[in-house]
């Protein structure tokens, strides 16, 4: 390659990486970019030709193109567009379809002309295929070539869809979808048998004569393949590595999604450190994690000779810095979550006063409280604290359909029991019934059917409550607007989700909150609950009982927290393991196989267990204390 990297950080990677805070600045720079592209060519009286992707990661690149040209007047009569990819088969007017993504996204809301736009077609006859593709490329190469492709990458590595074990001078063709890129698109399509297993996308030589290549990926999900693709071999594993031979191409991430590069995750293999408290900690228990030894019998050699040689001549000897380390995972476990009272609590990570708190539990879907924290939900409740606990969200899309039928003969024979007249129960049920026979994949549902489907995640919730201890007037729904019935697709945060998460504040005034900071949640309605809870905290700063509020995130449902990032660890005995198993139960919507279970084939109470084990399990290797289970929690600070 000609590509020189120059920088001893960035030894690892193989290709040009740009890393921005979130992915929202990400997505401006990359618009600006387009934009830029765009009206240079309209100077040269030239067309612009773009390549462009489709899922999650582009769209606000196009909320801002469409900004751009609504308020700054970027037109695209100059812009030819050619589409990565397209499921096949499909209609172009499926709600799933990439020609209704580019529609609602981008081509319906700029005067781009409609015979520049070019997706794969879907409806074609197999035979017709190969005919196609070739022409598809010709039309590339006659406006000779794109001026700039836009990527997302799937974890498989796919670009387009181009799956592992795709070459890398491969053209436009008819490709078999990979069974976890099938798994990640099963929620637009109600259920993975829904997903088609064929798409037409170009190939990885066609994306290679662009003559600039941007790969976006947004969040911690992405991490893991980002690695593989900038810092690992190039292979056809990973297809996204075949980009490490382009001289036009960058990467362009949020940090999250930038996380796992040796930078960020190790930077004392490449660079001299900061040596601050929190690098510290995350040194040296991955020094512990690495050699396989407590942190107790970590040695001067062992820092010396993997990379950690500046921190031991900075902060050491080993064992100074051993000692120190120990003792704030140590500070980091308690029982007591709310705070033990009449205790020195300055090297606790809770407050001892007061000793009874006023805690929330803000649950994004109405079983995350129990399968995330049930343990210490439990136990703040033993320990006499003013428990509340608030459900954000119905939960109402992930019931099946077949429970409200039975839910809906429960009722009828309830009604004829006590000689009520179940007509219009009967009635309503015929009609859910023929709903349902003819419903299509990821169809809304009517308003009574959502009606039922919310009826039974409240009720289970209710049921989880109690167990844990509540009564029922600290027990609430609040039925957030963001959250559309029906829909997959969520409408934006509302001033009415905050308002209403306001005024739940400030009737409980709370010591102590705690909210989902499980992002990896595949659905987002877990990051969208976390920033309402935090617009509200901002504009209640002048309220005087926030002054002594601590916000605690937990995880469970989908990931854990990193043991370098635990500050609160909740240790849990084999019966309180128990009991939060029990709590989970009461979802009995949610067992055996939930609607949406993401891509681990666990039940959610085994994936809780497990995770908590496995916490507690790496506490006791870096030499601690050996409990059972453990709940890990992390202070916002706000």
């Amino acid at each position: 390659m000609a590509r020189l990297n120059l920088l001893e950080e960035t030894r690892f990677e193989k290709l040009p990486v740009t890393v921005y805070p979130d992915e929202h600045i990400a997505s401006l720079k990359v618009a600006g970019r387009i934009a830029d592209l765009i009206r240079s060519k309209q100077q040269m009286g030239e067309k612009a030709v773009l390549g462009l992707a489709t899922g999650a990661t582009p769209v606000e690149v196009y909320a801002e193109l469409v900004r751009l040209h609504r308020e700054e007047c970027l037109s695209f009569q100059n812009v030819i567009t050619f589409n990565l990819d397209e499921y096949y088969p499909m209609s172009p007017t499926a709600a799933q379809s990439y020609v209704t993504f580019m529609n609602e996204n981008l081509f319906d809301h700029v005067d781009i002309p409609k015979e520049n736009v070019h997706i794969p077609d879907g409806t074609l006859e197999r035979e017709q295929i190969t005919a196609y593709c070739l022409d598809y490329e010709r039309k590339i190469e006659a406006l000779n070539g794109l001026d700039l492709q836009i990527l997302g990458i799937g974890r498989t590595g796919h670009i387009g869809f181009n799956e592992p074990g795709s070459a890398p001078n491969s053209g436009t063709r008819l490709v078999t979808l990979d069974d976890l890129t099938r798994r990640d698109a099963s929620r637009d399509f109600g259920g993975k048998e829904n997903v088609p297993t064929k798409a037409i996308t170009m190939g990885i030589g066609t994306i290679f004569k662009a003559r600039e290549i941007i790969l976006m990926a947004w969040s911690k999900k992405k991490a893991p393949i980002i690695k593989k693709a900038v810092e690992g071999e190039i292979s056809s594993d990973v297809p996204a590595t075949y980009l490490q031979l382009s001289d036009q191409v960058e990467f362009v991430l949020d940090a999250d999604a930038a996380s796992e590069l040796t930078r960020f995750n190790t930077p004392w293999l490449v660079k001299d450190c900061v040596w601050d408290e929190k690098l510290t900690k995350k040194a040296v228990i991955w020094l512990s994690e690495t050699v396989k030894k407590p942190i107790l019998k970590l040695t001067d050699e062992d820092y010396n000779s993997h990379g950690m040689a500046q921190l031991a001549v900075e902060k050491g000897p080993a064992y100074t810095i051993n000692i120190h380390i120990f003792n704030k995972l140590q500070h980091t476990i308690t029982g007591w979550p709310g705070g033990k009272p009449n205790a020195d609590d300055s090297q606790r990570p809770e407050r001892a006063e007061p000793a009874q708190k006023r805690v929330i539990v803000f649950s994004p879907h109405p079983d995350d409280d129990v399968i995330s924290m049930g343990g210490t939900f439990i136990r703040l409740v033993d320990q006499g604290h003013d428990v509340h606990v608030a459900y954000q969200t119905s939960g109402n899309t992930a019931v099946w359909d077949d429970d409200v039928l039975r839910y809906m003969e429960f009722a009828i024979d309830f009604d004829r029991s006590i000689g009520e007249d179940s007509s219009r129960l009967k009635n309503l049920y015929g009609e859910m019934r023929n709903f349902f026979e003819a419903k299509q994949p990821n169809q809304p549902d009517t308003m009574e059917v959502r009606n039922v489907k919310g009826f039974i995640r409240k009720s289970e919730a209710i049921a989880a409550a109690r167990y844990a201890g509540l009564d029922d007037e600290h027990i609430h729904f609040m039925a957030l607007p963001f959250y559309e019935e029906g829909k997959v697709r969520r409408n934006p945060v509302t001033e009415k989700d905050i308002e209403l998460t306001m005024e739940l504040l400030r009737q409980v005034k709370p010591h102590q909150i705690f909210a989902a900071g499980d992002f990896a949640d595949p659905h987002g309605t877990h990051i969208v609950c976390f920033r309402i809870i935090i617009e509200a905290l901002h504009r209640l700063q002048a309220e005087d009982w926030l002054k002594d509020c601590w916000l605690w995130m937990y995880r469970g449902a989908w990931h854990e927290f990193e043991t370098h990032e635990i500050e609160m660890a909740v240790p849990l005995s084999p019966q309180e393991v128990e009991r939060k198993r029990n709590a989970i139960f009461k979802h009995q919507s949610q067992k055996d196989r939930p609607v949406f279970p993401g891509d681990d084939a666990r039940e959610f109470w085994v994936r809780a267990e497990e995770r908590n084990r496995e916490t507690a399990k790496d506490y006791d290797c870096l030499g601690l204390a050996d409990y059972e289970a453990m709940e890990a929690f992390v202070r916002y600070r706000f």
